[in-house]
């Protein structure tokens, strides 16, 4: 019973919680249904830069008209491959996302997989690395999650080349390229910029160093994260995943090639002399080997203390050749050669100690010494390790500025990929940390707020209503009084004693028909039943009825005395009436 109470209680607490979504003024609660209540907790508006002067790209994809406007599809051709692959045809699409998505919240979607794809928009305003910081910011989710493939975008470079977006492709110049990138077990995290060499004006990639963290789950959980970059006009940068600095340092320190080149190389015409001896140790020309050096000995010999063990079977071959062996039915001998049957290990060598001829043991030569070599001394003649000479590098330069890299005035992605459904959303460039963290409040934090609420437990979910309406703890303990105090009835009700009492004279009475003779309820219905089946053969049992009237009072008797207990009056009138019959 206790049991059956459970569903009642916890519907009854759903009741009274889940359902109050607002409280106004006047007590009076609105009651909403789950998804009504999931949007009103969390509303969601397009965000606008704090400062749209400090902003140089702003994209939230709410908007599908904008966007229409705003980018550009590639129509490209990638070189160097074969025809029907080289084209940028993958498809984009501006939609919700497939799952926790905020009301009126939308992002650009990568739908193809397998399929080159290329799309750009042009900044609102050139930026110019100078004295400010360049922040770069947007939301990525692997919606199938990540088998090959990368989610990076780039900041193309202001150029003839990168003017026309239509043809925008992997040669499209860019000044840096970041973002996440994964093929198989090698997860990345992507911060590439180009440096110009000021002496030649030739262009090199510069690669970052890897994150410390782990970043796997990145490609595998398929919830939304945010990649940040923040490069600093003293040539310092941090990256961040979901507002955690997963890497830092220095564009002069921390990227492969180096930025600039070594002060000193090694001169390229330089050459080792001849007599140049590199050798630490030389033997030593006046050894002799001693008279009783014998090279020839051997390295082990028969030892001759060794004795043939007791019942070792010199005439019993190890093997021998199964006897059960039968040739096969298609064995063609001119083809497979004369059959001989299989060999199996011989049973009389099972216990014995050894079969086979004996032959005593090999153990190693007291006097072997092997090949004589004379020992080795210092060398009189050595001159050490060669090195070519070092001269001044002709093409050393120091750049203490890496961070003036070329003028950006687009971003894009160009991407290949073995996953479809890849989530874009939310890009921000700008100068100013605290516009991107505004940014990011008004967007990804939220869509955060929607997962952690929509996987609370229902116990999470009344604690943090009850946070919110104090007065729920007077319903919470109305409701669970209720069974706590009906188990407390049902143990101590007046009523026990009396119960007790009925069990014990029920007892009684049973043990009382056990010490007499007379017949249970049962078997007197049936001896009832036998005795009007047999009344026609039988008519002179009305005789008998009739004499055992002294029996008949003398059970009335005992009746009437189970008449005056609580449960023998229904009993009693039973059988008196079977014996009637």
């Amino acid at each position: 019973m206790i049991r059956s109470l459970f569903p009642t209680v916890i519907t009854l607490l759903l009741i009274f919680s889940s359902g109050y979504s607002e409280v106004d003024d006047s007590d009076e609660v609105t009651v909403e249904t789950e998804q009504e209540e999931s949007n009103i907790d969390i509303p969601y508006e397009s965000p606008s830069p704090l400062d749209p002067k400090k902003v140089y790209f702003a994209e939230h994809f709410d908007d599908p008209d904008q966007f229409a406007k705003r980018w550009i599809k590639s129509q490209a051709k990638k070189e160097g491959i074969s025809e029907d692959i080289a084209k940028y045809d993958g498809e984009w699409q501006v939609e919700s996302a497939q799952k926790d998505s905020l009301v009126g919240d939308k992002g650009l979607v990568l739908k193809s997989k397998a399929k080159h794809a290329a799309i750009a928009s042009s900044l609102l305003k050139p930026f110019i690395f100078d004295t400010k910081p360049l922040i770069v910011q947007y939301e990525v989710i692997f919606q199938d999650g990540q088998e090959c493939g990368g989610a990076y975008l780039k900041l193309l470079t202001q150029d003839s080349p990168s003017k026309n977006l239509n043809n925008f492709h992997d040669k499209t110049p860019y000044s840096i390229m970041f973002g996440p990138d994964k093929c198989g077990n090698d997860h990345k995290l992507h911060f590439i910029f180009k440096h110009r060499n000021p002496i030649n004006g030739s262009v090199e990639e510069k690669h970052c160093k890897k994150p410390k963290d782990r970043i796997e789950e990145v490609f595998s959980d398929k919830l939304p994260h945010l990649f940040t970059l923040v490069l600093y006009p003293d040539n310092t940068f941090e990256i961040l995943i979901d507002n955690k600095v997963v890497n830092s340092g220095s564009l002069l320190e921390d990227f492969t090639p180096a930025v600039n080149p070594p002060k000193e190389i090694d001169d390229p015409n330089d050459k080792k002399p001849e007599d140049w001896d590199e050798r630490e140790k030389i033997p030593d020309p006046d050894a002799v080997k001693p008279d009783d050096w014998d090279e020839d000995a051997p390295a082990q010999i028969v030892d001759e203390s060794a004795v043939k063990p007791e019942g070792w079977l010199d005439n019993e071959p190890t093997h021998i050749f199964d006897p059960d062996a039968k040739k096969p039915e298609d064995w063609d001998s001119e083809m497979d050669g004369e059959w001989e049957p299989p060999l199996i290990d011989n049973p009389a060598c099972k216990d014995a100690v050894g079969c086979g001829p004996w032959e005593p043991p090999l153990i190693n030569n007291p006097d072997y010494k092997g090949m004589w070599r004379a020992p080795l001394i210092d060398n009189p003649n050595y001159k050490g390790k060669w090195r070519p000479r070092r001269i001044p590098n002709p093409e050393f330069f120091e750049d203490k500025h890496p961070f003036k890299m070329q003028t950006v005035t687009a971003v894009g992605f160009e991407l290949w990929s073995m996953s479809k459904d890849i989530f874009f959303d939310n890009i921000i460039i700008t100068d100013d940390i605290s516009i991107a963290n505004h940014w990011a409040v008004a967007t990804f934090e939220k869509k955060k707020q929607k997962i952690a609420k929509d996987s609370e437990s229902v116990i999470q979910k009344l604690a943090t209503l009850t946070n919110d309406y104090p007065w729920l703890w007077g319903v919470y303990i109305i409701v669970l009084g209720i069974p706590v105090v009906f188990v407390l009835y049902l143990c101590c009700k007046p009523g026990s004693s009396a119960s007790q009492n009925q069990e014990k004279e029920e007892l009684r009475q049973a043990a009382q028909y056990k010490k007499t003779d007379e017949t249970t309820e049962d078997v007197v219905e049936e001896e009832g039943k036998e005795e009007e089946e047999v009344e026609p053969e039988n008519p002179e049992d009305d005789d008998r009825e009739k004499n055992s009237g002294s029996d008949s009072e003398e059970e009335e008797s005992e009746e009437k005395t189970e008449d005056q207990s609580p449960k023998g009056t229904g009993d009693g009138a039973r059988k008196r009436k079977v014996r009637k019959e």
